[in-house]
């Protein structure tokens, strides 16, 4: 098995694995109490084929573009195609760290891009080819600092919001608090097969990418099966190896996720988060799309999951109740 991943500065993959592992199971712990819900304003949006995040954004008053939302990206990133096409000034190059290593990209400045309520001021985006990113460009956590990105996976959209606008609440909402560590969110209330770990929400990575630590971890405590060799391939189209297993059991805050697929690779990123020597994960879109919601506040450092409701998941779903 190969993993295709573009890993981003403190970045996350765009992948697809080659994988034929069940649905992970979803275990809630007894609901929160009830809260008033509140009126939100949503952006449309939709996630395309291969169920990747996208949301339409404007630059200079021109598009929209679909650009990839990725939680675990810490820089926008824009296509060199459609940064040719707008006519953007040169901003110079940059150091970019991918899963494979540190690369010198050229950027290019990205003026009024907008996705809800203001247009946000310059940024200087790497430039990289349309045909690896999959799209004419990629929405890092520097462009979503002051939002909240609310993924609705029962009605099939995603919402941008300013964080200071209202949220809807839920009675089987579970919320779980997080750190900010170089502008990333970390879950530090979490473990794996009773492992304590880090857990990065990473909207980018089509499964969850654990780190050496957490295997080594793992492996001494004889808490995981058995490994399968697989690579992973950095935008940059450099090879690193990796290991592909399935945990039994994560718990995150409230949470239990089953038989949840995990790739192990000593990738950059967790070393630009000072998380090499402390067992971290990055947590995939395909664990955060057996939930009905996860909305994640960068600006109030809270991911808040709302549990899926029994007879509305994606088909061979399954669920086990605590």
């Amino acid at each position: 098995m190969r993993i295709k991943a573009i890993i981003l500065p403190i970045g996350s993959a765009l992948a697809a694995a080659a994988t034929a592992s069940p649905p992970p199971l979803i275990s809630p712990m007894p609901p929160l109490p009830a809260t008033q819900a509140a009126a939100e304003q949503q952006v449309a949006t939709r996630a395309d084929a291969v169920n990747r995040l996208t949301v339409p954004v404007s630059i200079a008053g021109r598009g929209p573009y679909h650009f990839v939302v990725d939680t675990g990206a810490e820089r926008t990133v824009i296509s060199r195609e459609l940064a040719t096409m707008l006519a953007l000034k040169p901003g110079g190059p940059v150091t970019m760290l991918s899963m494979s290593g540190i690369d010198q990209v050229q950027t290019a400045i990205v003026t009024g891009l907008q996705l809800s309520r203001e247009p946000i001021s310059d940024i200087r985006a790497p430039m990289l080819a349309e045909a690896d990113l999959s799209a004419p460009g990629l929405l890092g956590i520097d462009s979503l600092a002051t939002k909240r990105v609310v993924m609705d996976f029962r009605e099939g959209r995603i919402s941008i919001v300013e964080a200071d606008q209202p949220e809807q609440r839920m009675s089987d909402e579970i919320v779980v608090r997080a750190r900010r560590r170089y502008g990333q969110l970390v879950l530090v209330d979490a473990d794996v097969e009773g492992e304590r770990v880090a857990v990065i929400i990473d909207t980018g990575s089509q499964t969850s990418v654990g780190n050496e630590a957490l295997r080594l971890r793992l492996r001494r405590a004889d808490a995981i099966g058995a490994l399968r060799p697989t690579s992973v391939i950095s935008v940059m189209g450099k090879e690193i190896p990796a290991y592909y297993t399935q945990a039994e059991k994560v718990r995150i805050g409230g949470i239990t996720v089953k038989k949840m697929p995990i790739v192990f690779a000593e990738a950059k990123p967790f070393e630009a988060l000072g998380l090499t020597g402390r067992p971290a994960l990055l947590l995939g879109i395909d664990v955060l799309r057996t939930f009905d919601r996860v909305s994640v506040d960068f600006a109030n450092k809270r991911v808040r999951f709302l549990l899926p409701t029994p007879g509305a998941r994606l088909p061979g779903t399954r669920l086990a109740a605590r």
